[in-house]
């Protein structure tokens, strides 16, 4: 394994992450690890803005990995991460974790490592009556929530109490799970403005419904996917699946979408700003910065352990 630094490329969606980290990996000879929540889910495509064509010949890991309608964890995320990270290490290439879920990117940084957590059957049915503002009430008084999206279900909210149950009921996993912060992390995020951000995410969403977003989800739908399942996996999918099975309008869905990624993008702000707070420091770059630039710009974060070579 080398000792190279472990680069990572984050910021909000619409920011214009994989290209930079196309183009860095082009540079030092590296591979790509993606920290996007959804982008693992085969079929999940123009949804999740997967975009392959743009890693070119640059190799990429853990997107399309699991079949869409699976409920996948952080603790498989992390377990995931480690063995892609350890195989492009004992290849001699370098690492670029790059994506936009915030607690997946903080998770890799700190060293986070989860025992698995087994299903509470007994729990989940106490809890199965209760709403959405009771389960974040209980979740509340186990944990600090510095994400809404760790219950932005019922499903998911009542996942995370099993999850702190467990911890709480089995005290010795707390020292099996000392974080172990990786000490050679360089964190870039791409910074965009509020103005652009909106701009190129309504875009965005244009081109994605013109481009077959909605036979996708039916497609999904077709294969067995409930739409319950795709509904978990909000926003893209959450909104299209409704407007799909006759739930809201074509105009309803799209003024809803809209609004519900500006909200998730500004809460994945909130997310970077809170990692800084907690001690990560972002090396933040303009999203207009061009691929040369860029490049340029991370190479004189490196210690010069790294050769950069100039893409041609």
């Amino acid at each position: 394994m080398n000792n190279n630094p472990l680069y990572i490329i984050t910021g909000p969606t619409a920011s214009g992450k994989t290209a930079k980290a196309v183009a860095l990996a082009k540079a030092i000879d590296g591979e790509i690890i993606s920290a996007d929540s959804r982008q693992i889910y085969r079929g999940m495509d123009i949804g999740t803005g997967k975009d392959l064509d743009e890693y070119g010949s640059i190799p990429y890991h853990l997107i399309d990995i699991c079949d869409a309608g699976y409920r996948y964890n952080l603790f498989e995320y992390l377990r995931d991460f480690k063995t892609a990270y350890n195989d492009i290490s004992s290849r001699g290439k370098n690492t670029i974790l790059c994506g936009g879920t915030g607690l997946y990117v903080e998770s890799v940084i700190k060293g986070i490592e989860l025992p698995p957590v087994p299903e509470n059957q007994e729990l989940r049915r106490e809890l199965s009556g209760k709403t959405l503002p009771e389960l974040t009430r209980i979740l509340s008084e186990m944990k600090t929530l510095h994400n809404v999206t760790d219950v932005d279900s019922c499903k998911r909210a009542i996942r995370a109490i099993e999850i702190q149950k467990y911890y709480h009921d089995n005290p010795d996993l707390q020292i099996k799970t000392t974080p172990h912060p990786i000490k050679n992390a360089i964190v870039i995020g791409i910074y965009i403005d509020r103005e652009n951000r909106r701009q190129k995410i309504t875009q965005r969403l244009r081109a994605r419904l013109e481009n077959g977003m909605i036979d996708e989800v039916k497609r999904l739908i077709g294969n067995g996917v409930t739409p319950d399942d795709l509904i978990y996996y909000g926003l893209e999918y959450k909104f299209v699946t409704q407007y799909v099975i006759g739930k809201i309008s074509y105009d309803e869905m799209f003024s809803g979408l809209e609004i519900a990624i500006h909200q998730f993008a500004k809460r994945q702000m909130t997310w970077f700003r809170g990692m800084e707070r907690r001690g990560t420091y972002i090396h933040w770059l303009p999203f207009d910065m061009n691929n040369e630039e860029f490049v340029a710009s991370v190479a004189k974060l490196t210690t010069g352990t790294v050769d950069f070579k100039q893409d041609k």
